[in-house]
């Protein structure tokens, strides 16, 4: 997959309470240990998805299953992302329990990257989606590798903002984290919908 295929797509990941609960962590007690088992954590979930959705495609392909077909399913599976995407707009507002991420254990950390990355649900459908389009197009599965790369470095940045600026970047978290509260539905519409050009004419 190319990087402008794989950007988009890594942004969709964390667009949300992805990114916020990295924010949160970014300023926990520990929050070197927290940030890094949380982006292990998605890492890990991202790239099992990816690898059963992909040996999933590559089933139906062995049995004849059309590159078209193929192609149908994953843009199905992007559109039910954007019917979730919007249906959740108004749930922008953190939960409840993010706010308690600054007392977070490393455990919980690792816990949370994975559940969150792996199983919410717009995240699900495009991992299932880049599987899916990796086995359509014949492309081998280690393509995917740019795609939960990318998808980590976003997660990672707010820590590595704190790392490298100290205090000035800390202060700067809280104003990522309201804007993401406020637009992340709609950049996932926008890449999401990105996306399902590229399957349709590609």
């Amino acid at each position: 997959m190319s990087l402008l295929t794989v950007l988009p797509l890594a942004i969709v990941m964390v667009a949300g309470p992805q990114l916020l609960s990295a924010v949160f962590l970014a300023t926990s007690e520990r929050w070197r240990r927290n940030s890094a088992l949380f982006v292990l954590g998605a890492c890990l979930s991202i790239s099992t998805v990816v690898a059963l959705a992909y040996l999933l495609g590559s089933g139906a392909a062995s049995q004849g299953a059309s590159r078209p077909l193929l192609d149908a399913v994953v843009v199905v599976v992007l559109l039910a992302a954007m019917v979730d995407t919007y249906r959740s707009r108004e749930e922008a507002e953190p939960p409840a329990w993010m706010g308690r991420l600054g007392s977070a254990s490393p455990r919980f950390s690792f816990r949370l990257g994975f559940l969150l990355l792996g199983f919410f649900p717009s995240d699900l459908l495009t991992s299932v989606a880049v599987g899916s389009y990796l086995a359509g197009h014949g492309l081998p599965l280690t393509d995917a590798a740019g795609f939960v790369a990318l998808t980590a470095l976003l997660l990672a940045l707010p820590a590595l903002a704190v790392l490298a600026l100290g205090e000035r970047g800390e202060a700067a978290l809280p104003d990522v984290r309201d804007w993401m509260e406020t637009n992340s539905w709609l950049v996932n519409e926008v890449v999401l919908a990105f996306f399902v050009v590229i399957v349709v004419t590609g």
